[in-house]
């Protein structure tokens, strides 16, 4: 049923989104190579970006990496950004940058806390007398914690080091549902309180897909082939056989561990991370005007961005919502 599964997603992109044959391209991620980013290693492993006539090299992100200097440089063609604060900054800046696909409908961002210490549910962590948050998400997620009913006090830096928060039995910490709580799990030896702030309202849109203007402008057919490949790849990811996109994963981060891979997937599939919402029906890297706005308003609201942004430029939806990926997803689940 796999190699039936792949051929017929491949016929559709080769039926009318064909780039040039074998036209190099190059991705670049946020971070190390990891199960979040799965589908697009499936997608150059198992042929469904060649199949549409592009030749992909996946180039990943870390600390010492600045892969959106590269892409504004020119270096690289295509961007994988956290969440859309990132684009909605290149608007204020003027960087016609553009996102043209979301591979995840919920960010994986997470509080965690200890459980049966009176922090067991989302309206109980106001009370919390420490929230562990790093400065990068002090700045924007926390932001809208706070318009919610969070205090500013709460907020302890986080140092990516989890003894503060093991110490203190009265604290959260941040973390990502497919990576912190299994650290928890495996070295504390407990299950904490896992609180996905998307299903609280943090609605943005995740693992996006960015280009330049200039790319779709230039290069229409090959930004629709990465899209239609990447979510092919993502469908064939969470729903088949994932067995070469792991081994190439572990290629670029041998120290990545077949557990954490294990756990990071079955999160993703626990939360709706990848595949809820918007795409059961219009397929994997939907996204709406509606819900952009919704987000967008929000971040206005806490402070976050100005409230005058011409926000819809940071996206387009042209390349997207047109039901990509569902035959695929159908012949692996029978749904």
């Amino acid at each position: 049923m796999k190699l039936k599964t792949l051929t017929y997603g491949i016929a559709a992109l080769l039926a009318g989104n064909a780039a040039q044959a074998g036209e190099a391209v190059t991705f670049g991620t946020n971070w190390v190579a990891q199960a979040e980013h799965g589908g697009f290693y499936q997608a150059v492993a198992d042929g469904t970006y060649a199949a549409c006539g592009l030749d992909v090299t996946i180039v990943p992100g870390g600390p010492n990496v600045n892969n959106r200097a590269l892409l504004l440089a020119g270096k690289i063609d295509f961007l994988m950004d956290g969440n859309l604060l990132q684009p909605f900054n290149s608007v204020k800046e003027n960087i016609p940058m553009v996102v043209v696909a979301s591979m995840f409908q919920k960010e994986p961002q997470v509080i965690m806390t200890h459980p049966g210490e009176g922090l067991d549910t989302w309206e109980s962590l106001k009370g919390a007398d420490t929230l562990l948050i790093g400065n990068g998400g002090y700045q924007s997620f926390f932001r809208w914690m706070v318009s919610i009913g969070f205090q500013d006090e709460q907020r302890k830096p986080y140092t990516y080091n989890s003894a503060p928060f093991l110490a203190n039995k009265q604290s959260g910490q941040q973390g990502y549902v497919t990576s912190e709580p299994f650290s928890i799990e495996t070295e504390a030896g407990f299950k904490p309180n896992v609180f996905l702030l998307a299903d609280y309202g943090f609605n943005t849109y995740s693992t996006l897909i960015n280009t330049m203007q200039a790319t779709i402008d230039n290069k229409p057919e090959a930004v629709q082939c990465f899209v239609d490949g990447s979510i092919i790849g993502w469908n064939n990811y969470m729903y088949g056989d994932r067995t070469a996109a792991n081994a190439l994963i572990q290629t670029d981060n041998p120290d990545l561990k077949d557990a954490n891979i294990n756990f990071a997937i079955s999160a993703m599939e626990e939360y709706g991370i990848v595949d809820s919402g918007d795409s059961l029906t219009m397929g994997v890297g939907a996204m709406t005007d509606e819900r952009i706005a919704s987000f967008f308003h929000k971040m206005a609201e806490a402070g976050v961005i100005d409230a005058d942004l011409d926000f819809k430029a940071a996206y387009t939806l042209d390349f997207i919502n047109k039901g990509t990926g569902l035959d695929v997803k159908k012949a692996l689940t029978g749904n």
